[in-house]
């Protein structure tokens, strides 16, 4: 499709081809729609929690605030529970993490390995759960049976491993480490232990980096195991006291007069925006970190093996 010149040690690349250029024109295209798709949700989220209520419901708000203002957040910064939610949402997030990476990890390494007997046998039964589960109420029964209620053991334990994630970490293990160097660490002594510590983790940094993208998001936006496990609201996460505030200024308003039934309204209208950003900054924070190794891991370790 296309040629490539080096001349000190500079790659010019050109096309030769006229569909070339229309094949490029359209990818360009194509990505810029993309980006226009998503970043317009997002302006219109930003913009809409700094503006006022009633140039919400007004439709006034498209990408730029209106009647600039900080209510949303202060409303929100005033809530009793809205710093406990946070410091929950964190340890939850990064305790979860933690338990996803060493598990996967340890799931992820011995299945990778040509000279483990069961190897297709396991794996097909970790595929089988991503088809069939016990279900809802089953899962809550076995977690009520282990004493595990209202404790972050119920939100962790159970989702401790993400099976697609072992899929994508299994496959990343076989592609960048060849069975020589395992035979050559096994001559020089090194145990199967020593050599994942030492030599296999480390050489996988970018799927390790994913996965702590997919499972630390993963955590940080979960709400419905919460909501099911958890009955003491000191205990409640950032994504479900943010909930509660906005059912609360919901019902709260059921027994004012109209006037301020509308005000109400046009407050938890306010609400629902600034939640948003309160709850996603955390996650946009983090990404930059592993972004440099996100493409790479995710790539390597979805190729088929």
């Amino acid at each position: 499709m296309a040629k490539t010149i080096k001349k000190k040690n500079m790659s010019v690349r050109y096309y030769t081809k006229p569909k070339d250029y229309i094949y490029m024109a359209f990818v360009h295209i194509l990505c810029a729609v993309s980006v226009i798709c998503i970043l317009i949700p997002l302006i219109y989220v930003v913009a809409a929690s700094f503006s006022s209520p009633k140039a919400l419901l007004s439709g006034r708000v498209f990408l730029v605030p209106v009647d600039f203002t900080l209510r949303g957040y202060k409303m929100l910064l005033k809530h009793e529970l809205l710093v406990t939610g946070f410091c929950n949402s964190l340890l939850y997030t990064v305790v979860g993490t933690v338990i996803n990476l060493v598990m996967t990890v340890l799931a992820a390494y011995p299945l990778s390995r040509k000279d483990l007997a069961i190897r297709n046998p396991v794996m097909l039964l970790f595929t089988f759960t991503m088809l069939f589960n016990g279900g809802m109420i089953p899962t809550y029964i076995l977690i009520k049976n282990l004493g595990m209620l209202d404790t972050i053991w119920a939100l962790v334990i159970p989702t401790s491993i993400s099976v697609w994630n072992l899929i994508i970490t299994r496959t990343y293990f076989q592609s960048t480490i060849p069975g020589e160097v395992q035979e050559s660490a096994s001559v020089d002594g090194c145990d199967d232990f020593t050599f994942l510590i030492k030599i296999a983790i480390p050489l996988a940094k970018p799927i390790l980096a994913v996965n702590v993208l997919l499972y630390a998001v993963g955590h940080w936006n979960s709400y419905f195991n919460e909501m099911m496990y958890l009955s003491t609201n000191t205990k409640f996460p950032l994504q479900l006291v943010l909930r509660e505030i906005l059912v609360n200024m919901g019902t709260a308003g059921m027994t004012l007069d109209v006037t301020k039934q509308l005000e109400m309204q046009e407050t938890k209208y306010l609400l629902q925006y600034s939640s948003i950003i309160v709850g996603s900054v955390p996650v946009m924070l983090l990404y930059p970190f592993v972004q440099k190794y996100f493409v790479k891991g995710i790539m390597v370790g979805a190729i088929k093996g």
